[in-house]
């Protein structure tokens, strides 16, 4: 299906100019873009690939050994992609309240990003889950899909954590709740090397050797960002009505080996939302962790989803 070129040919309102990066601004929360143009192919809907947690766009721009990231993949067929660095993340200005920066604050500024060139894709991981499901009620009209790869649920399906940090200690080891840790909220989280190699760079798929490359690319956190990732006092981030999402295309995918996301927990995330779910061993994909978009057969898992897209003409 082709699609005119959206609207990243044009300046913005701010007079910042698309090109191959620019910055897209909501209040005082600049986020940057990288601005990947379509190779080949005929124009097909562009995709907007928001990172997770502690991360930036880097995971979607090449993994850490060396080969070329999914934005790349996408690209080659005839997508333009958009590349996002969350607030005060990454090349993203600085934010003087990292610590208590909230998911909404976060998902507003990435809708002020998807409105202005959608109808779009929207390619979430983890932490953005919330983000992509808010904004996707917001905007249906420039959210043409959704992929969450490993996405978190929107709050309304999650148990209220009590808001106590000795209470939440006692359930970091459980899995049905995602592992959930509480944080302080007055300094940004820096995650040190045994979570990353526990949480993220634990599966068989993961590049080992390329370990410190990784480890380098991890930033400081928002503590507040944690705790409603976990809906800790119920502050999590919700959605009004999960059937304002039924006409939008979701796609859910999960690997074997994340510690925070068991099939069931995911599963019944798109049971919730009326989203497809791709458990990758079904695929003959085994192996994967936290972390697909960066693991040893990435590639593999960036074609099942581009062949998600075309066959619902997306």
């Amino acid at each position: 299906m082709d699609i005119p070129v959206p609207a990243s040919a044009r300046p913005t309102a701010t007079g910042v100019s698309f090109g191959r990066a620019f910055f897209a601004a909501t209040g005082s929360l600049p986020i940057y873009v990288d601005h990947i143009a379509a190779i080949a192919g005929p124009r097909r809907l562009p995709v907007v690939m928001v990172h997770g947690g502690c991360h930036t766009g880097q995971c979607y721009l090449a993994t850490p050994d060396g080969r070329q990231g999914w934005a790349t993949r996408f690209a080659a067929v005839g997508r333009d992609v958009f590349v996002v660095d969350w607030p005060g993340h990454g090349r993203s200005p600085a934010c003087g309240n990292l610590a208590t920066l909230s998911t909404r604050e976060i998902a507003q500024s990435i809708l002020a990003l998807v409105e202005m060139v959608g109808p779009a894709v929207l390619l979430v991981h983890s932490a953005s889950g919330p983000m992509a499901w808010w904004i996707a009620e917001r905007a249906p009209g420039a959210v043409a899909a959704v992929i969450g790869v490993a996405p978190g649920a929107p709050a309304n399906i999650l148990p209220v954590l009590p808001d106590d940090p000795e209470a939440i200690a006692k359930l970091r080891d459980d899995v049905s709740l995602g592992c959930p840790v509480m944080l302080p909220e007055d300094r940004p989280v820096v995650v040190g090397e045994a979570f990353m190699r526990s949480f993220w760079a634990n599966a068989p798929r993961f590049p080992r050797q390329a370990f410190e490359q990784y480890r380098l690319s991890i930033v400081p956190e928002s503590a507040r960002l944690f705790n409603e990732r976990f809906n800790i006092g119920g502050r999590g981030l919700q959605i009004a009505d999960p059937a304002a999402l039924a006409r939008t295309p979701i796609l859910i995918v999960t690997g074997d080996h994340d510690p925070r996301h068991p099939r069931a927990i995911d599963e019944a995330t798109a049971r919730y939302l009326g989203a497809e779910f791709l458990w990758l061993p079904d695929e003959g994909i085994s192996g994967n962790g936290h972390m697909p978009m960066i693991e040893d057969n990435s590639d593999a898992i960036a074609d099942r989803l581009l062949l998600w897209l075309a066959g619902r003409e997306l």
